[in-house]
């Protein structure tokens, strides 16, 4: 249960109520303070439209964060944004993997983003290897603002996770679908066992 109310349109003055067209759980939590909301909408809106990263391997690096930290509003809406942006079932499933440090079937690059998005998140930095490494794949402009986004939804999964958002019933099945891990431990919070690297379409 959320530590705040979710707040609608009509509880906003009417200036504010555009901040609500979208009325996700962490909007309709963060619009307590408006002025807050509105900046950090518009920092999401340059991530998702005006990004010059490519939008597969941002959404690769933001589930990754997602389900290290074991956030479920943030691992459930990326899948479905994943999806959109040419993430498999195959890759969630590599990510997954990888995490565990277990064998999987993404490529060099995709790995390296992976490396960058956990190394954020549990070492506050990244790497001054895997830096080096993305920086010839990816160049210095990118390569920034891939920086950016990684530090901006580690914050984003330490937001939600505080303040106890609320799953909406729509995005209930993305997280039955790919099961999340409890923090440091390995362990699916169901009680199904943990897969290997297991390819969609192929019997388990």
């Amino acid at each position: 249960m959320a530590l705040v109310p979710y707040l609608s349109e009509s509880d906003l003055d009417e200036v504010d109520r555009p901040l609500l067209a979208s009325p996700y759980n962490l909007y309709r939590a963060l619009a307590h303070s408006p002025g807050a909301l509105r900046h950090f909408a518009m920092f999401g809106q340059w991530v998702q439209r005006a990004s010059a990263v490519d939008p597969r391997l941002r959404e690769l690096a933001i589930l990754q964060v997602g389900y290290l930290t074991a956030t479920p509003y943030q691992w459930s809406h990326h899948i479905q944004l994943g999806r959109a942006a040419g993430v498999s079932d195959n890759d969630i499933d590599d990510l997954i993997a990888a995490t565990a440090g277990k064998e999987h079937g993404l490529g060099a690059l995709d790995t390296q983003i992976l490396r960058a998005a956990r190394e954020i998140t549990t070492d506050a930095r990244m790497s001054e290897e895997t830096w080096h490494h993305l920086l010839g794949h990816l160049g210095r402009a990118r390569l920034v603002e891939l920086t950016l986004i990684m530090c901006h939804v580690t914050a984003v999964s330490r937001i939600l996770n505080t303040l106890r958002i609320d799953v909406e019933p729509e995005y209930q099945s993305f997280l039955e679908e790919f099961p999340l891990a409890e923090p440091s431990s390995g362990k699916p919070q169901s009680d199904r066992p943990s897969p290997g690297p297991i390819r969609r379409g192929e019997p388990p």
